[in-house]
């Protein structure tokens, strides 16, 4: 086995061109556009807080890039997926369905709005929810009244469903969508991971009610750390916008809120870096792409343990993050050792929320496809290339 983990190894190291002593890392930020250039302007002009031009250029672009009605920065992807369940009306003692497969940012925007987690289980070959166990969930376990889902259990509103495309891959968001509608759910995409990525060539994050991206360091674009909401209803997000500004309202010198808000907006020298990545967007995916097609072809030569994840079907994926399936999870921690120890950065899916203290009370359907998932897949380097 050592010789397998070994070819692997070496093809990542190849692939990436690391000397004898360098370390690949799983994801790296690449700024060669006009980072510095745009950060320049903001310190020139004193405007690095939340108010700048550069804050509503990074929004009515990304608008335009996903084809949303509008978007609203924030100044982290758990922020956006709070104000996300804010927005979507998710009210304290709520229900809200999720996946246990997910980071954990997911259940924690959950768990600030005073609501709890179910856990329903994902699909293998999207990695993402499955229709099927929601469906399925809800047929068991809910009923509608007065225009509203609730658990026949403990009588609670089902607020809202919130679906992830996990490593950037889509989930089935058309028929996640359609159960929602039908069951008088909001439907909210965490699409923290695939900026970029399509479903049957529309953006991730334009299905449900809102979509929240996240800009992490790590992500595929950055601005350091940031987060943008995507809205269909430009009413909507106008309002997203007010609330995640102290809920101020606009007067020339006084002080007025109309609201509880939240101080959500990201700076304008954090919008200035993502306005200049979003311009290198395309190419950055190109890229990933390209190394997502090296690492299917030399997995399918080896014919060994390692099953590559390719993109689920009606999918364009950025690949945020490549992932292969071992056999067990014996194999899987062996490599984990082993790559990590050669100077190759892999980890493990995150530990599922359902294991987590925190939710280990949380109702689900048993899980299992995420627990199959979770003993065995491994995600390898998957930064831009030069």
């Amino acid at each position: 086995m050592n010789k397998e983990y070994s070819d692997i190894v070496n093809e990542i190291r190849k692939l990436y061109g690391a000397g004898k002593d360098e370390k690949v890392m799983l994801h790296t930020p690449v700024f060669n556009g006009n980072e510095k250039k745009y950060l320049e302007e903001c310190i020139d002009t004193t405007f690095v807080s939340s108010v700048g031009p550069f804050v509503d250029k990074f929004e009515q672009d990304m608008a335009r890039y996903t084809g949303a009605a509008g978007a609203v920065v924030c100044v982290n992807g758990t922020a956006a997926l709070h104000l996300a369940l804010v927005m979507a009306g998710v009210k304290p003692g709520n229900l809200v369905i999720t996946q246990a497969l997910t980071f954990v940012a997911t259940c924690n925007a959950i768990s600030y709005t005073k609501s709890s987690p179910i856990f329903v289980d994902i699909d293998r070959r999207t990695l993402g929810m499955s229709p099927e166990a929601l469906k399925n969930w809800l047929e068991k376990n809910a009923y509608i009244i007065r225009g509203n889902c609730r658990d026949k259990v403990s009588g609670k509103r089902i607020g809202a469903v919130v679906a992830m495309h996990t490593f950037g891959h889509p989930a089935e968001v058309d028929k996640l969508k359609e159960i929602c509608d039908e069951w008088s759910i909001p439907f909210i995409e965490d699409a923290a991971e695939s900026i970029g990525s399509l479903f049957k060539g529309k953006h991730t994050g334009t299905f449900g009610l809102i979509g929240a991206i996240s800009f992490n360091g790590n992500k595929t674009i950055t601005t350091g750390g940031g987060g943008m909401l995507l809205f269909n209803n430009a009413d909507l997000a106008a309002k997203a916008k007010h609330l995640s500004t102290q809920a101020k309202m606009k007067h020339p010198w006084e002080f007025r809120h109309d609201h509880i808000g939240y101080n959500y907006r990201m700076p304008n020298i954090n919008a200035a870096l993502g306005c200049a990545q979003l311009e290198q967007l395309d190419g950055f995916i190109a890229n990933k792409r390209q190394t997502a097609t090296h690492y299917k072809d030399f997995f399918e030569s080896m014919n060994g343990n390692f099953r590559f994840f390719s993109e689920p079907p009606h999918a364009f994926s950025n690949y945020w993050l490549n992932a292969v399936i071992t056999p067990n999870k014996v194999i899987r921690d062996g490599f984990l050792e082993y790559s990590n120890s050669h100077g190759v950065m892999t980890r493990p899916v995150w530990e599922l929320m359902s294991g987590l203290r925190m939710w280990r009370n949380a109702p689900n359907d048993g899980l299992a496809n995420s627990k199959w998932v979770a003993d065995r897949l491994v995600n390898i380097p998957s930064g831009v290339r030069f």
